[in-house]
């Protein structure tokens, strides 16, 4: 019994170096491409915007912060598209796409403006889709910053020339729980980055 709880416990710590590991790399990778709202430069092929928790036709906290940066961007000249990839119907009555493109267009951003993205259902599929459905190369990623290394590092792993920069600042709701979870979800598309599996 002891040989196997000793087992049990190399094989815990094993598992938990190699998540960790993980984690590093993909902070590492993304990191020099994450800059400062103030100095992310133009020309990009458009702002893309990930989906978040919306209430029927409301955005979260979280979501209309990602959506308010890159409205801001949007009307400092970054880039003459938005790429607005979330979760559009994948149950009955929950429309992330749609809350998005309602809000952008409440804050002034015309509708040909607009690209949307109905099946961005993960990051992994939001940054696929953005290359390989809608043509984009060079692409600016608006998300909080725990979530950006995740979606820069696996942006580029794909192929796209993407940076990063942070939504616009608040405070969360169980910041420790994403953080976790985020931890747990870069392992995931680390390898879905290399696997490249068709969404």
């Amino acid at each position: 019994m002891k040989k196997g709880l000793r087992i049990a416990a190399g094989l815990v710590l094993l598992v938990l170096v190699v998540a960790l590991t993980v984690n590093f790399i993909v902070i590492g990778g993304a990191k020099p491409h994450i800059a400062d709202p103030a100095d992310v430069g133009t020309g990009y092929d458009c702002i893309l915007v990930l989906g978040c928790q919306v209430n029927g036709e409301t955005p979260s906290d979280m979501l209309r912060d990602r959506l308010d940066r890159a409205v801001a961007l949007y009307k400092a000249g970054v880039s003459d598209t938005l790429l607005l990839s979330g979760d559009h119907l994948s149950r009955e009555g929950y429309d992330e796409v749609t809350a998005m493109q309602k809000y952008v267009v409440g804050q002034g951003v015309p509708q040909e403006a607009i690209r949307l993205d109905l099946a961005g259902f993960s990051t992994y599929e939001s940054m696929y889709r953005a290359r390989e459905v809608f043509g984009m190369r060079q692409v600016l990623v608006v998300t909080q910053p725990y979530h950006l290394y995740r979606a820069v590092y696996v942006a580029r792993r794909l192929g796209l020339e993407a940076t990063g920069t942070q939504s616009m600042p608040n405070r969360y709701v169980y910041p420790l729980y994403n953080q976790v979870r985020e931890v747990l979800a870069r392992n995931k598309d680390f390898l879905y980055s290399f696997v490249k599996p068709k969404p």
